[in-house]
């Protein structure tokens, strides 16, 4: 018997609007091919998407983290050997080499089997299901979260909590967590957190609420610290980026007291000197050197 034209109508709108709200279909990762993926979330489900592209960063290109650059490697190296290592929390001031230490890693390691999945915070409570999907593959992952700061109670601080703690949810052996927060803590933090024993807005356990705002952090087990450079370190790494840039296009390396006091005035109009900052001049300064050169 056919269906009524007006039945055939509407049930066609449906299975438009629910297309509409399906993932698109995404071909499994080749792991072999590809080094790095993100997890996309969808209206009814999430899916692995692999990243086509690194951007070449290298550990070499990074400058005024020595310290920093040296504790990650050992850790990465270590998981990548197949041996004992920890999950970690890169903290601190923005723009001085966190997340681009992260992609470094992978750049430099790739090779010998890490990969890196990037998990946005608010899908972080998808982790059973992202871990579910490598566990058995035979390479070293590493869930990495960018910019991450949180608001106690949130789901996603919940989930990353518990997989921290090695709880139901922990990743088995071929994954690591890196996140990246501008907060120790990764949660806000008030004068009121330090009053101790005092009541504070009917807070009768106050300790016991100072206690839960450091336990995500506690759960890492190494904590890496950025802090803002000095204007030596600025202009050092200004420079150095400024001759990588040059370098890059078969050019000599140049670099004058002229650029050093741009530099400088760059930084005091942007109120920050740190490494993004003396990219961002480099690259400002060296496309306006080849620009003019050209006649432009």
């Amino acid at each position: 018997m056919p269906l009524d034209p007006d039945l055939q109508e509407r049930l066609r709108r449906v299975l438009s609007s629910l297309e509409v709200m399906l993932p698109r279909p995404v071909d499994p990762i080749d792991w072999s091919r590809c080094h790095a993926a993100s997890f996309r979330r969808h209206a009814l489900a999430g899916v692995l998407e692999p990243v086509p592209a690194l951007d070449g960063l290298a550990l070499a290109d990074l400058h005024g983290i020595e310290e920093q650059k040296r504790v990650v490697e050992e850790n990465t190296r270590q998981f990548v050997a197949g041996y004992p290592a920890n999950n970690v929390l890169l903290w601190g001031t923005r723009g001085t080499g966190k997340s681009s230490l992260v992609r470094a890693l992978l750049g430099t390691y790739a090779g010998e089997g890490l990969r890196i999945i990037q998990v946005d915070k608010d899908d972080l409570v998808h982790l059973p299901a992202i871990v579910d999907a490598v566990r058995r593959q035979p390479y070293r992952f590493v869930l990495f979260s960018d910019d991450v700061s949180f608001e106690v109670g949130e789901s996603s601080y919940k989930m990353l909590k518990s997989a921290l703690d090695g709880s139901v949810y922990a990743p088995p052996d071929n994954v690591l967590i890196y996140v990246t927060s501008n907060r120790r803590h990764m949660l806000p933090e008030f004068e009121t957190d330090n009053l101790g024993a005092l009541i504070h807005r009917g807070e009768i356990h106050h300790g016991e609420a100072a206690e839960e705002k450091i336990s995500l952090s506690g759960r890492f087990g190494i904590w890496v610290a950025f802090h803002a450079f000095s204007r030596e370190q600025y202009l050092a790494v200004a420079r150095q980026w400024a001759e990588k840039l040059w370098e890059r296009r078969g050019l000599p390396p140049a670099w004058s007291k002229e650029a050093e006091e741009a530099a400088t005035a760059w930084s005091l109009a942007k109120g920050d000197q740190s490494g993004r900052i003396a990219y961002q001049f480099a690259s400002h300064w060296v496309g306006r050197a080849l620009l003019r050169a050209q006649g432009g």
